[in-house]
């Protein structure tokens, strides 16, 4: 058998990694490969063909010819079917949703569009910052992972769910839009915004345009 994940360079990333080579038989040929967003896709994997690619918190969009060298390509989604692609904790919060959850569904060309193997979801809370739900939602990711993965090395038939995606995937310009706070919104929605998009460190964040130029928000600013 061989295994190739794909992750990022976060603890929980480092803590799957660590998992894996625990429990993974030594006749298996493991391959991991981290990055962080902007990062060039691994060259090395042109070479590489296998049984599994496995993402978790992947950096990358696996590419197609990539997928087409392996027998079961599946990825863990940090939100639950209602959200593919990107913004999904903030999207969730805006929203005001009661539940959320993680996925882990095949891979296609198309992100977050393959069918799905199971979910799992838990709840929300109205004091939910994108910092606590995300905690929250890496936590179940983390769980889901435990349960797939060892159905792969155990030579199990992996789970089959009902659901399906929602929608089509989100998109970067949908998360600029809902990160944008205009004159016009009235103070609850300000809120409300910047509690769905204020997360230190992040590449999209809540701003107002003054003189044409973007100031960004905190989430303890009052506007």
């Amino acid at each position: 058998m061989k295994i190739l994940l794909l992750t990022k360079t976060s603890d929980a990333c480092k803590e799957i990694q660590t998992f894996v080579k625990e429990r993974i038989p030594k006749e298996v040929d493991l391959k991991i490969f981290e990055g962080e967003f902007g990062d060039k896709f691994p060259e090395e994997l042109k070479d590489w063909f296998g049984d599994y690619v496995i993402s978790f918190l992947c950096p990358w969009i696996v590419p197609e010819w990539l997928l087409n060298k392996t027998k079961l390509a599946i990825n863990f989604h940090p939100a639950p079917p209602k959200y593919p692609g990107i913004g999904c904790y903030n999207f969730a919060i805006y929203n005001k949703d009661k539940e959320y959850g993680v996925t882990c569904h095949y891979m296609i060309s198309r992100v977050d569009s393959g069918k799905i193997v199971k979910v799992l979801r838990f709840p929300m809370y109205e004091d939910d910052t994108v910092l606590k739900l995300k905690e929250r939602t890496i936590d179940y990711l983390v769980k889901l992972f435990h349960e797939i993965f060892a159905c792969i090395i155990e030579n199990k038939r992996l789970p089959e769910s009902n659901e399906t995606w929602e929608r089509k995937p989100y998109t970067r310009k949908e998360l600029q839009k809902l990160c944008k706070i205009t004159d016009e919104m009235n103070e609850e929605e300000v809120k409300l915004r910047i509690r769905a998009t204020y997360f230190l460190g992040a590449r999209d964040l809540p701003y107002k345009e003054v003189n044409g130029e973007k100031v960004f928000l905190k989430n303890d600013e009052s506007i």
